[in-house]
């Protein structure tokens, strides 16, 4: 009769028997799965471990990389002694605690690898108290982080430090931890004889969104309700994964990087004239739990921005999206989104305005404040009238074709032409338009 580490009749081994992912944790560089860009032959870590000295490392990666792991393997390889450090739960005092004993260790002729899980959680006093031990070579850092090191990582720490991205876990790559915990009869889910299917296991993976922690919890909530079955039919079913699973969690933060990932992929996506992948970043960002109305004042800047004059129908899309969202709230307004993104997405594109107010812009700034010129003052006063405001103007409804020969522009911009309209879309029409006027006026070059 197999035993069965669910068995509720053994509630003091139940008690003690720690989480399948924890349990899981390759206890060798052989055992670890993925980031063969850092681990393949000939790469830098293979390289660093042959040559027997690890430089102090910030290993930046999605949660579930296997970042802490590493770092384990990487101590024991080189046979360092190994110090955690948690950012949430340490501070100047146990800095100075680990420090100490680190100088131990080296009076001994050992390494210590300080390894310091989200380190972008210290502040900077926090991180500058470890530059001068790296500095002398009393510890070996190494970093976790899920940040952008550019932005959480104080800029001498980073310049001491080696900054290795670890990627997310690919399918096929979970799928091969998956099976060696259920094969693994000492620390996995061998001895309960459980099988599971092939797409079973794919679903897993991929709600796990390349997280091996993720992943390996799933398998585990999915082995404990298949071993309620009846005897002979312990099987982790497509069904049982799906339960299991639950819904994807994505990786988000609404104030970090994959923030801004996620709308530029959006923004190049409409730019780029493709529908199909704005609608799914669009997804992509609700599903993450993304402000609705922050995505539908980020698409009122694309219908002026990267639209324009080119089809102004588009900002006016975009407006009456941002209020149908304000008006129905989710999931309703959700589609009220979908359908502005792809008009956008497939409206004629110009950045002639946008380009034009720059040039615009900079000229305030730069070029000297003339004050206005005398013909386009108002006059509202007969001793405005003598100082000479608004003479010579041309009123261009007693003209021709509505056009005036006159300047608008100060003297010193005389000339100056901001608003360059694409041959795309009503810009088209409009270049067209703009030509033939220009090319009436005296002195204003087409």
């Amino acid at each position: 009769m197999t035993s069965d580490l669910f068995d509720k009749s053994t509630p003091q081994r139940q008690k003690v028997l720690p989480p399948l992912a924890d349990r899981m944790r390759p206890k060798s560089l052989k055992e670890f799965v993925g980031q063969a860009h850092l681990l393949g032959e000939g790469k830098i870590l293979r390289t660093t471990l042959e040559t027997g000295e690890l430089p102090s490392l910030i290993l930046w990666g999605p949660p579930g990389s296997g970042k802490t792991t590493l770092a384990f393997l990487l101590a024991e390889r080189v046979k360092a002694a190994f110090e955690p450090f948690s950012a949430v739960a340490s501070g100047i005092k146990e800095i100075k605690e680990v420090i100490a004993r680190a100088e131990r260790e080296r009076a001994y002729g050992k390494q210590t690898l300080l390894f310091i899980d989200e380190i972008h959680r210290f502040n900077k006093a926090q991180q500058d108290a470890f530059l001068p031990h790296v500095e002398r070579g009393t510890i070996v850092l190494i970093g976790a982080t899920t940040e952008n090191p550019s932005f959480e990582v104080i800029a001498p720490l980073l310049s001491r430090a080696k900054v290795l991205t670890l990627h997310a876990l690919a399918e096929e790559e979970v799928i091969v931890i998956l099976r060696h915990a259920l094969e693994d009869r000492e620390r996995g889910l061998g001895c309960l004889a459980i099988e599971a299917d092939d797409e079973a296991l794919r679903v897993i993976a991929r709600l796990s969104s390349g997280d091996a922690r993720v992943a390996l919890n799933t398998l585990e909530l999915a082995a404990q309700m298949a071993g309620r079955q009846p005897e002979g039919e312990r099987r982790v079913t497509l069904k049982l994964a799906q339960e299991a699973g639950g819904r994807r969690a994505l990786l988000y933060d609404k104030s970090g990087e994959e923030h801004y990932n996620l709308i530029s992929a959006l923004h190049k996506s409409l730019r780029g004239s493709d529908p199909d992948a704005s609608l799914y970043w669009l997804a992509r960002m609700l599903a993450s739990g993304e402000d609705p109305l922050y995505i539908a004042r980020r698409l009122v800047r694309f219908a002026s921005e990267d639209v324009g004059n080119a089809d102004p129908q588009a900002l006016q899309v975009a407006l009456a999206a941002k209020e149908a969202y304000h008006f129905l709230g989710s999931p309703e307004g959700e589609l009220a989104l979908a359908q502005a993104a792809a008009y956008l997405a497939t409206a004629p594109k110009s950045n002639a305005i946008y380009k034009a107010f720059g040039e615009a812009q900079r000229d305030v700034e730069e070029a000297p404040l003339e004050g206005v010129p005398l013909h386009l003052r108002n006059a509202p006063t007969a001793l405005m009238k003598e100082f000479g405001y608004g003479a010579g103007y041309q009123y261009p409804h007693d003209l021709p074709d509505v056009i005036a020969d006159q300047d608008y522009l100060p003297e010193s911009l005389k000339g100056r032409i901001y608003y360059r309209p694409t041959d795309r879309g009503l810009e088209a029409e409009i270049g067209r338009r703009l030509k033939e006027w220009r090319r009436r006026k005296v002195g204003i070059s087409s």
